[in-house]
């Protein structure tokens, strides 16, 4: 249940974040290709009224009168197409004279001092998006258009102006957001699935190592559980042992006491004392359980072979504990062991792998 409530919750982050994502970089993808597609076309009516505006002025320079040349204009664009970018004219009075659509001649044109002046200083289409979006989103009239550039005629009261229908460039700007929105939509959907499916899988894997080092933590646990138990009814057996016998009494398997020395003065120590042996710069050192540590001539291997084999082992190459002594044991490292003791030197005894399983047999004697 758990698994399946972080699931949902992955897949939730996911859409949220690729939704906030989209919202931010389809709102810049959209004003740059729209801004894009109106400069192309704003720089395609400049250069149109720029020609027209030529050849009213060659018209009227060759000496054709102004309503001759107005007459031809208006023939030539009447058949033009006005449901977008188109090139009208109007006199100084700012009176349309010629018009594809034939209805506004004789109106004022519609002219944005503000938009002409920012088109002709920055060269750019920024504001022409945002005037025009603005404006279509207040004008209810289908056929409002906007001055973007005007070509004065010289010797003459004629200006050529190009000009935009407002609502229909709004309509393909409309168009232009549906088609991002669009694909969006798909990215969005087939990366949010796969990425689900990713988490998913990627998961999956995981839990599966994690359940067989589960499984492995778990049987060494069981083994380390087993093995202490083992110690602890190991100990109980030679606690038994050493009710019923004397200690004064020697066993057939080794000795109740030895001989060490403390600087110069010879002491003896009651095997049922000493925590642990080892050897160091060749020196062999007795340990007991109150701390005091003694040296011995004897060698390592020769202490061993004197001591009681069901009481003390040998443990490496270096140290001899005893069964009482043990207080702890740890798995250390790749089938390792760690005996902590509980003298009060605290010392830590690793037992390798190769002696690990002797270790194991000797407390289950």
């Amino acid at each position: 249940m758990k698994k399946d409530k972080l699931y949902f919750l992955t897949f939730l982050s996911i859409a949220v974040i690729f939704l906030v994502v989209a919202i931010v970089a389809s709102q810049y993808f959209i004003k740059v290709s729209a801004n894009q597609l109106i400069e192309v076309q704003v720089e395609s009516s400049k250069r149109e009224a720029n020609e027209v505006s030529k050849f009213i002025e060659l018209q009227v320079s060759s000496g054709i009168e102004k309503e001759e040349v107005i007459n031809s204009v208006q023939k030539i664009i009447s058949n033009s197409n006005n449901d977008s970018w188109f090139i009208s004219v109007f006199n100084w009075s700012g009176k349309e004279v010629c018009n594809p659509d034939i209805t506004k001649v004789g109106q004022q044109i519609n002219s944005n001092q503000a938009l002409l002046k920012s088109l002709k200083e920055k060269n750019n289409s920024d504001d022409l998006y945002d005037i025009l979006v603005k404006k279509s989103s207040k004008s209810n009239d289908a056929n409002v258009s906007e001055v973007i550039f005007i070509a004065p005629i010289k010797n003459s009261d004629l200006i050529v102006a190009a000009n935009v229908n407002v609502n229909s460039i709004n309509a393909q700007m409309q168009i232009l957001k549906n088609n991002f929105f669009l694909i969006f939509l798909i990215m969005g959907v087939l990366v949010i699935v796969l990425s689900f499916l990713a988490v998913r899988v990627i998961g999956s894997t995981y839990e599966k190592q994690l359940e067989v080092k589960n499984f492995n933590l778990a049987s060494e646990v069981i083994n380390l559980s087993k093995l202490n138990t083992d110690l602890v009814s190991y100990k109980e057996k030679v606690i038994d042992k050493d009710n019923n016998i004397k200690v004064e009494d020697t066993t057939e398997k080794g000795r109740k006491r030895i001989l060490t020395y403390v600087r110069n003065e010879l002491v003896p120590i009651d095997v049922s004392d000493i925590a642990y042996v080892y050897t160091e710069n060749t020196i062999t050192y007795v340990v007991c359980f109150d701390g005091k540590r003694s040296t011995t001539n004897t060698s390592l291997d020769d202490m061993f072979n004197n001591l009681d084999a069901t009481l003390f082992f040998r443990a490496n190459r270096q140290f001899i504990i005893s069964i009482t002594a043990i207080d702890k044991i740890i798995k250390y490292g790749n089938s390792q062991l760690k005996i902590l003791l509980q003298s009060k030197t605290s010392e830590e005894i690793i037992i390798s792998k190769n002696k690990a399983a002797e270790f194991k047999q000797w407390l289950n004697m």
